[in-house]
């Protein structure tokens, strides 16, 4: 049997090599790949049977590897190794596809090695990804993907209180849960976030969910209280703006 291990984290790939070297004698013959562009052209030219593919990787998501495999056959099964929470999880089981949690765990991985052995022949691993796909795509109707260090974490819309600017990064104010400084601008969020009215931006550093919004002072200035007890100035050319938003929310 051959592997390839498919993974941005170098550290990450030289552990899962050595855990199947251990642990899975049915595997003889190791590559990897540091993204999925070298992992698709790797597939090609060595043709694996097994292949552990990371998720959140730089410019191209694990997800994404049937729009890069192109009219490629896919004759391997798949495995995901990812750091996702358990909203995530609920995914992987409604598309049927094995999965790994970091750290990965030795039971976990031979379980799920075996079973991908044993169902090599069947041609049945690009309706689990579209399945896979359409799983997250829920998710997000009401959710939103926070990449933090260890991972990603997914929030629904109503846990977020407010988005702050923190230079080229954000920090999300969340209920009952310590806020997370996510690698990404303010203007990412907003762009995001634009279908959806709930969430405004009352101020170039600030977007708001106005499900949160508790008290709006026009003392020192226009600025509203949040439930958080946080304190977020409103723009002047904002103002006039905001009581028609507020208004087109809270009356219909």
């Amino acid at each position: 049997m051959k592997a390839l291990i498919i993974d941005d984290e170098n550290k990450a790939r030289r552990l899962l090599e050595r855990l199947l070297q251990e642990q899975c004698p049915e595997i003889t013959e190791i590559i990897g790949a540091s993204d999925l562009e070298a992992g698709v052209a790797s597939i090609k030219n060595e043709l694996p049977d097994l292949v552990y593919l990371d998720i959140e990787m730089p410019k191209y998501s694990g997800l994404q590897i049937l729009d890069l495999m192109g009219d490629t056959p896919v004759n391997f099964q798949i495995i995901f190794t990812t750091a996702y929470n358990e909203y995530a999880v609920e995914a992987f089981k409604l598309s049927a596809i094995d999965y790994l949690l970091k750290p990965i765990d030795i039971k976990e991985l031979r379980t799920a090695t075996e079973k991908a052995i044993s169902t090599l022949k069947e041609q049945s691993i690009n309706n689990k990804l579209e399945d896979l796909k359409k799983a997250f795509n829920q998710l997000a109707l009401n959710k939103i993907a926070l990449e933090i260090p260890k991972g990603v974490i997914f929030i629904t819309h109503d846990d977020i209180v407010h988005f702050e600017a923190d230079g080229m990064y954000t920090k999300v104010h969340l209920i009952n849960r310590p806020s997370e400084l996510i690698c990404k601008p303010l203007k990412h969020f907003v762009a995001q976030l634009q279908a959806l009215p709930i969430f405004y931006k009352p101020h170039r550093s600030y977007l708001v969910n106005l499900k949160h919004i508790k008290e709006l002072s026009k003392k020192d200035g226009h600025h509203l209280v949040m439930s958080n007890n946080k304190t977020i100035p409103i723009s002047k050319d904002k103002r006039d703006e905001f009581m028609m938003v507020i208004s087109d929310v809270f009356n219909t």
